[in-house]
Formats: structure tokens, sequence, C-alpha cells
């Protein structure tokens, strides 16, 4: 399998909330498979429509964002490069997840003080900038729509992604953009469901270099432990 973009992504260890997010996203990007919808009450529409937009990424919380490689670098670069900072990292701990409205999407976000986790974003973004080949024009028009701040263009000139550094916030996508009323059923219905799963607290151990294949769907390739 060949892939055209790699990405740096926290993907959650084997266990009941990475087997629910597969199954609700209808991708499990550690095994390829598509499995089949949970059966949850008081959805607005089928769980897999919910869940078209977010589900060729898995679920995930992006640290270095999808990126193509930089001339004269390899996936064998990349995957030893990332092993190297993977094991000058130390993991660590944050208070938990909940399940929060974005706008009109529903992610999990950090409960409490997220500072540590957006130092190792940061640090990943440095650290690996080496691997990711320029923005082409059409990559920074496609960005440029959506209204970005001063500050954002500058970052996405800088590190090829205007949510980096400062403007950072880790979240699992959930569902794509839902009308209002929509968004406040899907969040109902979850809530009772994804409770019980989130961890408390919740450990960064780990993070995943995946890649992105030729239909499009991304796939965990290497998972690394943070060992310093």
């Amino acid at each position: 399998m060949t892939f055209s973009r790699y990405a740096i992504y926290f993907t959650l260890p084997k266990g009941p909330l990475s087997e629910f997010g597969a199954a609700w996203l209808g991708w499990n990007a550690a095994t390829g498979e598509r499995p089949n919808a949970p059966l949850i009450d008081g959805l607005p529409a089928p769980a897999h429509e919910i869940t078209a937009t977010p589900r060729k990424y898995g679920l995930h919380g992006t640290i270095k964002p999808p990126f193509r490689l930089a001339q004269g670098q390899t996936f064998e670069t990349l995957k030893d490069g990332f092993k190297i900072f993977c094991a000058q990292q130390s993991a660590f701990a944050l208070d938990g997840l909940e399940l929060t409205r974005l706008g009109r999407f529903l992610a999990l976000t950090i409960a409490g003080d997220q500072t540590p986790l957006a130092d190792l974003a940061a640090n990943t973004v440095k650290a690996l900038d080496p691997f990711r080949a320029p923005l082409t024009p059409a990559d920074l028009e496609r960005r440029r729509a959506a209204n970005l701040t001063p500050r954002q263009d500058e970052l996405l000139m800088q590190w090829g992604y205007p949510y980096v550094m400062e403007e950072f916030k880790f979240h699992l996508t959930l569902t794509g953009k839902l009308p209002k009323a929509q968004t406040l059923q899907v969040e109902t219905a979850l809530q009772p469901v994804l409770t019980p799963l989130l961890p408390k607290p919740f450990v960064i151990d780990a993070l995943t270099l995946c890649g992105e294949d030729e239909n499009g769907m991304f796939h965990e390739l290497h998972r690394y432990t943070l060992s310093a």
C-alpha cells in the first residue's frame, strides 16, 4: 500500500473507547476494517451519515497535520526520525476527556489544562517540519478560504497549517458539521453512551504515525511510546 500524505496523531490504545469510536465513525484506522454502526437511541440520522466527514481519519487527535514528504525524504527517514523524537519525549497525564460542542460539530476535548499536550504538539510540529513538503498554491487557496486571522495565516506559511502553536486545540472529532438542532440531539444521545468510556486521567504515552491511502483513508502505521 502506498501513501500520499502522512500525519502524526494521538490514537487511543485498544479498549472500549477506541472500539466505540471505530464503530461510530465506521472506520478502524488500526485494522483497516469498517465496523457496523452502534445502535444508539435518539439520533436524528443514521450514525454513519453523521460521521461521514471525519470517517477517513479514524478516531484521532491531530498533533502534526497531514503533509506530503519533502524532496529527498522517504517513509523510512520519516519513521526513523519520528521514532527518535518519541524516545526523547516524556509521557504525562491530563485530567480527562469530555464531550464538547465545537460550533456545529461534536468532539472529545481535554477536561482541564491542555498545556502539556499543546507543548508536545508544538515540539512535534517543529521537530518533524524538515520532512514536510511546502504547500502548493492550491493548498494555500483552500486553507485561506476559511477566513484565517493574520496570525493563522503566518502559521500556515511557516508550518503548513493555521491551527498550530498557540492556535492549537486538541480534539477527537466525532461528527461532521450539523444543523444546530441536530448537534444538540446527537450530544444528548451520545452523552450517556460515552461518559462511562471516557478516561480519567487521560494518559498521553504514545504518538502514532499515520498514512493516507489512495482512497483517502488514513491508517495507523507505527505507534511509538514516549519514553524519555
